[in-house]
């Protein structure tokens, strides 16, 4: 899709949807771009969402096709949680994938507005991995006793994997999809950002510790513990949203 057809559509799209809707549209197609940035994506294949506020429950996911790079707040498509297409400017569509994964989860946490999943090369490592996380780094630690998995069951087209995913989630906000890659959610989007950087860090980080190939250093699970503690209180703070500004800043800038 050229700059030229995506203003277009954007001037119409604007005339008949709120502001609210607006700036989460904006707020989305920033966090698509971080990761771009970061090195996240899988060219086409992976997907955010985020619930569009003050409406029936409705959520904005890509258009099945962008680069993550490409994504603009109006060539997102908004769906229903029948995977119903309520505006899709660009005609695309949307990854049937994307949809079974992320409106089983916005169906059944209505608290939960945002959902993001990559296929990142260290987070499908770890993925791989059968004791999973390992808490050999204070990123790690963030998730001791708070990271779900879930087994894989082959690409998510099946409906019925929907009610095993959200069982599997509870009421926790991070999972390794088992050989599949990652998930994190958050009452926002910078939350669930937040718990993304984290999670793709220590995966990161786990990944060079083992590839080193000394013994690794597990932390006693008391100390793990405290540590999460730690981060669990600065997420009551809302001390993510100063991540999550910071990096919108360099996205600006243009220092990524």
């Amino acid at each position: 899709m050229t700059e030229a057809i995506a203003r277009e559509t954007g001037s119409n799209l604007r005339a008949r949807i709120s502001n609210a809707e607006w700036q989460a549209r904006v707020k989305l197609s920033q966090c698509y771009h971080l990761a771009a940035r970061l090195r996240w994506t899988d060219h086409i294949y992976t997907h955010f969402s985020l619930r569009v506020p003050g409406e029936k429950p409705h959520f904005l996911i890509n258009a099945y096709g962008q680069t993550f790079d490409e994504i603009q707040p109006e060539t997102l498509v908004k769906i229903d949680l029948d995977g119903e297409i309520i505006d899709d400017p660009t005609g695309l569509g949307i990854n049937p994938a994307g949809y079974v994964i992320h409106s089983a989860i916005h169906r059944a946490r209505p608290h939960t507005h945002a959902v993001l999943h990559t296929h990142t090369a260290a987070g499908i490592g770890v993925a791989a991995q059968k004791k999973g996380l390992l808490m050999i780094s204070q990123h790690s630690m963030r998730f001791y006793q708070r990271l779900a998995y879930h087994d894989y069951e082959g690409i998510a087209l099946d409906l019925d994997e929907q009610q095993r995913i959200v069982a599997d989630l509870g009421t926790l906000d991070a999972l390794i999809l088992r050989n599949h890659g990652l998930l994190t959610c958050g009452n926002g989007l910078e939350e669930a950002f937040y718990n993304l950087y984290y999670l793709e860090r220590a995966c990161a980080a786990q990944l060079a510790a083992q590839a080193g190939g000394a013994e690794l250093n597990i932390v006693p699970n008391a100390v793990a513990e405290k540590a999460a503690q730690a981060f669990d209180n600065g997420i009551k703070n809302k001390k993510y949203l100063l991540h999550w500004d910071a990096y919108i800043r360099q996205l600006q800038r243009n220092a990524l």
